[in-house]
């Protein structure tokens, strides 16, 4: 979906949409058009790199300060399907470009993140004040993290349950995306926390003290998210490997109880094979010979099928 909105709040802090570039404004750009880049970089007197380098869905995180703009671009993340339609996670880059004028954010596609702060979901924020803007927006990612890196972690509770009887390699394959998932968040959150740093180090954006306990708060929310990813991919990978052992053993302890059944029935499919033979056997011309041989089958898998059951083959 391509779409270019601007707001502007006011002294109240409730926005409104606007259709002109005006002082103090948010500029949200999703997936635009080389029309709109264009007329933006124009406006704006803002390189058109500026604006595409966030496109770019391997564009590693970064912040740069150039004449007349501050660019930053961090990773966020987004809830997605894989090829076969069990759940997981990506992260994918967002540019931040302030300038003397107005704050604009770049991205591929829509995100709740940008969600939030398009219906003025956010206490406290207003278009204008732009650097504390930017440390909002980046405030809303961590929790974003940490907010689905609790759903990945009671996904794999639910995952862990259907694996206990499990003989399928489908738990398993849902594992995986959910490891996968982590490992994205652990090298997106890494680098953010890169970009975080600087920001707090080097006098990129103009903060005052609020704003800096602010960024101070980001910063911990980030490496809270960073050490939580660590902990379920190492509590994950533990699992995955405990799991792929359990399901083999679900399919021996299967393999048990088929070959236990077989040898039962077996018996007097052999018994009856020795009534078949054309040599002379005993009782042969007995009217109870049937009779013998039913017992004598009867006898040996009862007795068989006891012992099986004493040493727990049919558990």
């Amino acid at each position: 979906m391509r779409m270019m909105k601007m707001y502007l709040s006011d002294a109240n802090g409730k926005m409104t949409e606007i259709d002109e570039i005006k002082n103090g404004c948010w500029i949200n750009l999703v997936a635009p058009t080389e029309d709109e880049i264009r007329y933006i970089a124009n406006h704006l007197d803002i390189p058109i790199d500026s604006i595409k380098d966030a496109l770019d869905d391997e564009e590693r995180s970064r912040v740069e300060k150039e004449d007349n703009h501050v660019l930053i671009i961090v990773d966020i993340p987004i809830a997605a399907n894989d090829e076969v339609d069990r759940p997981m996670y990506e992260t994918i880059p967002i540019g931040m470009i302030i300038t003397d004028r107005c704050f604009i954010t770049v991205c591929l596609q829509e995100n709740p993140i940008f969600e939030e702060f398009s219906k003025n979901k956010i206490k406290n924020f207003y278009t204008f004040m732009k650097t504390r803007f930017a440390l909002q927006m980046l405030y809303m990612i961590a929790t974003y993290y940490l907010r689905y890196l609790k759903q990945i972690n009671r996904r794999t509770s639910e995952i862990e349950k259907e694996l206990h009887q499990s003989m399928k390699n489908k738990e398993l394959f849902s594992l995986l995306s959910m490891e996968k998932s982590l490992v994205y968040f652990m090298t997106s959150l890494k680098a953010n926390n890169v970009v975080m740093e600087r920001l707090l180090r080097l006098n990129y954006l103009r903060m005052y003290e609020d704003d800096q306990d602010l960024l101070q708060d980001v910063i911990i929310e980030n490496k809270q998210a960073i050490e939580m990813a660590e902990v379920y991919s190492s509590i994950l990978s533990g699992m995955m490997n405990a799991f792929a052992s359990v399901i083999s053993n679900n399919l021996n302890i299967v393999m048990k109880f088929l070959t236990a059944i077989t040898i039962v029935i077996s018996l007097p499919t052999m018994v009856a094979s020795f009534y078949g033979m054309n040599v002379p056997i005993p009782y042969q011309h007995s009217p109870y010979a049937f009779m013998v041989a039913m017992l004598i089958a009867a006898l040996l898998s009862t007795v068989t099928a006891f012992i099986f059951w004493k040493k727990r083959y049919f558990l």
